[in-house]
């Protein structure tokens, strides 16, 4: 019996392409879990790791700073870059869940950024200074510089926001900014969802934004 396109279909597997840093990532992953690193082990330099990965140094630094991030490496003063101490259990499950975040959803990153930028755009009310309210406004008048010329200000957006973060000076919060920003801009690109009406529309909502932090 032939079969249709659906059932055909469903047989097919998705591919996912890997990026750099996930695979990075993952080979560190083998060798905690094969014990080769153990915890308190020190890794090579970013120089020797971008030699035997045959890759860029920024691929193996952006690999490095999202492992710190979560708390599975740990980089000492004169003392380089070393496995945290902590559980060999925990630290597989930890480099699992790095992975599985690579590749999120788009709603959720919308979710969580708004998450964020309501708890950046408090805390800078708060704590903003005048500087941050200059840097602000340089990032707001480019942005509207670029939707004013028809172009792309995708980037400026995300600067805009990001200056808040800065503005909140929360480290934490600013951090995160920068871990989402990235998939934020690469799904904003993929579903075009920056029309030039769009972004007039959002460079309003920035200028309330900004005046709401500015008093």
């Amino acid at each position: 019996m032939k079969m249709n396109d659906e059932v055909v279909i469903n047989n097919f597997k998705k591919i996912v392409v890997t990026k750099p840093v996930d695979i990075i990532i993952d080979q560190i992953r083998e060798l905690i879990v094969s014990g080769e690193l153990k915890p308190g082990d020190k890794l090579p330099s970013e120089r020797k790791l971008s030699e035997a990965f045959n890759i860029g140094r920024t691929h193996v630094r952006d690999a490095i700073s999202k492992l710190e991030f979560y708390g599975i490496l740990k980089t000492l003063p004169q003392s380089g870059t070393i496995v945290a101490g902590i559980g060999m259990t925990a630290l597989e499950g930890l480099i699992t869940d790095v992975l599985k975040l690579e590749n999120p959803d788009f709603a959720s990153l919308v979710e969580t950024r708004v998450i964020l930028e309501i708890a950046s755009a408090k805390l800078a009310a708060e704590k903003r200074s005048e500087q941050d309210l200059e840097e602000l406004q340089t990032a707001l008048d480019k942005y509207n510089e670029k939707i004013s010329l028809g172009e792309e200000a995708t980037g400026e957006d995300m600067m805009f926001h990001l200056k808040i973060a800065e503005a909140s000076k929360n480290k934490v919060l600013k951090s995160l900014m920068l871990i989402i920003i990235p998939d934020i801009l690469a799904s904003f690109a993929k579903y075009k969802v920056c029309s030039n009406d769009r972004l007039k529309k959002r460079y309003d909502e920035h200028k309330l934004l900004f005046d709401a932090i500015k008093v």
